[in-house]
């Protein structure tokens, strides 16, 4: 489908399609210039507040908010959530991956399911909230906006409302399939694999050596 309509739009107005390929394809480099510079900004300011360990102090701060959240979380695991979720409050989804990622890992280790803290830092980033989508209001005001934050409200209303009824739905499915009891079943049917009798393997028997002679 594409490539017909390509083909018809050189056949039939050829100096109107290259036109558009080559404005397009300018826009498109500009665009990301633009959202480069962004991010770079973005994640050497995250990375700086690393170094200088302010992001150890945000985790403080967050703790009491990081316990009701999670069960059972140790420092650094706190520390990657605290970042990816001040990432998401800026609206920067690409820098508040690789936080969510190393999040996860740290709460995997050891693990061989998926447990309601890993699903509940997996929801709190997918739902982003965001109090400033810097992401979003960029690309606006790259493409010529007037009044680039003028979704502010509705964007902080409708990331607030899917956060707290993601958080809600993990709280409740915690308390219907708690870890521990399907940590035990999986144990359990551990146990039954390996005490299962093995299948004897039929023996053939033995042919008499004829007698000599």
């Amino acid at each position: 489908m594409l490539v017909a309509a390509i083909a018809t739009l050189l056949f039939t107005n050829p100096d109107a399609a290259v036109a558009a390929m080559i404005d397009g394809s300018q826009s498109a480099v500009e665009l990301a210039m633009s959202l480069v510079a962004l991010y770079a900004f973005w994640l050497g300011f995250f990375a700086i507040l690393e170094k200088l360990g302010i992001s150890n102090v945000i985790a403080k701060l967050l703790r009491p908010l990081l316990r009701f959240l999670f069960k059972d979380i140790d420092d650094e695991s706190q520390k990657y959530i605290t970042m990816n979720m001040s990432a998401n409050l800026l609206g920067l989804g690409n820098a508040a991956t690789p936080m969510g990622i190393n999040a996860i890992n740290r709460l995997s280790k050891d693990k061989t399911f998926a447990t309601s803290n890993m699903i509940m830092m997996i929801v709190i980033s997918a739902t982003s909230l965001q109090l400033l989508p810097s992401t979003v209001i960029g690309l606006r005001a790259t493409h010529g906006s007037v009044a680039p934050a003028s979704f502010l409200p509705a964007s902080i209303v409708a990331t607030v409302l899917s956060t707290v009824l993601g958080i809600l739905l993990v709280k409740l499915f915690s308390r219907l399939f708690p870890d521990e009891k399907y940590a035990a079943k999986l144990e359990k049917k551990r146990l039954a694999s390996l005490s299962a009798p093995k299948e004897k393997k039929a023996k053939r028997p033995l042919r008499r050596k004829r007698s000599e002679a």
